[in-house]
């Protein structure tokens, strides 16, 4: 399966009484990212706050969001834990559940080594046949896959297809290129790298901008898949200060805020993570404001 042009991350809301997942709240969400023109759409993500959520939850907002994107784009499943058990125990429920990607990131409390970090996705790939992109975020998980391992892993184990790299260093997506010969497709994950990599030959942008943006990551992607540079430029610097901002303050957080302000109603983060504070979002106003009107 190639993937390409935007894969957008939804968030999980959760109800503002009691914080249980509000199911309602995720199929607007949802079916407002798939009126983005987004190419494809990954539940579970950072900003989805999987880390948070139970393995009951887990299958409920997989299983509801399968359902309510209903094979309208692919469907990438991300799983991210500190065993190997519980990894194969999500993959197989993805792949019961009808996902077409998993995208899975290895967690660390104790560093992992290369060779462990190898055995991880090779059980995994061992019980499924979806295709595995590789995620790489030591910002969030503890681990930073080298470019060489990632490579290596895509070569030897089969179904392993595609990495998203999110920490914020365009050379890595040129060394994805030059250590297999351009057959990785590698996706970015950091917002405000989006012109730079996919002018590096970036298969997609995996980013939670839709749901505050709308169609304006779209208008990017295509502006650069068209060659109008200029037009490209434009479009990025428009968003470039939001980027920064949603990323600085958390995804969860910013998003869930600047949903709320939207008139999504999808509650606050899941404690301990804090909402945003009145300075926050009086800022986070300003920029959206600023990024919609241009």
């Amino acid at each position: 399966m190639k993937l390409e042009g935007i894969i957008a991350y939804p968030i999980t809301p959760f109800k503002t009484e009691n914080q249980d997942v509000d199911f309602d709240a995720l199929t607007i969400t949802l079916n407002a990212l798939l009126e983005h023109d987004c190419n494809a759409i990954a539940p579970l993500g950072s900003a989805g706050e999987s880390a948070y959520l139970s393995w009951l939850e887990w299958q409920q907002v997989a299983q509801k969001s399968i359902e309510v994107i209903n094979h309208r784009v692919p469907v990438i499943l991300g799983i991210s834990e500190l065993t190997t058990a519980m990894a194969i125990q999500k993959a197989k429920k993805a792949e019961e559940l009808g996902a077409d990607v998993i995208m899975v990131i290895p967690i660390s409390y104790w560093k992992l080594s290369d060779q462990e970090i190898y055995d991880y996705y090779q059980h995994i790939a061992a019980v499924t046949k979806l295709p595995i992109m590789v995620y790489n975020n030591p910002a969030t998980s503890g681990v930073d896959m080298s470019p060489e391992l990632i490579a290596k892993m895509f070569q030897e184990i089969e179904n392993i297809c595609m990495v998203k790299d999110s920490t914020g260093d365009i050379q890595r997506m040129h060394k994805f290129h030059e250590l297999t010969q351009g057959n990785l497709p590698f996706y970015n994950g950091c917002n405000p790298l989006a012109l730079e990599a996919f002018c590096a030959g970036a298969s997609g942008w995996c980013t939670v901008a839709p749901n505050l943006l709308g169609k304006l990551p779209d208008q990017l992607y295509q502006a650069v898949k068209s060659g109008n540079l200029v037009q490209a430029q434009n479009l990025f610097y428009q968003q470039l200060p939001l980027l920064r901002f949603i990323v600085q303050g958390g995804l969860p957080k910013t998003i869930k805020a600047g949903l709320n302000q939207l008139g999504f109603e999808v509650g606050d983060p899941r404690k301990p993570l804090h909402k945003a504070n009145p300075s926050e979002l009086n800022q986070l106003k300003a920029l959206m404001k600023l990024a919609l009107m241009t």
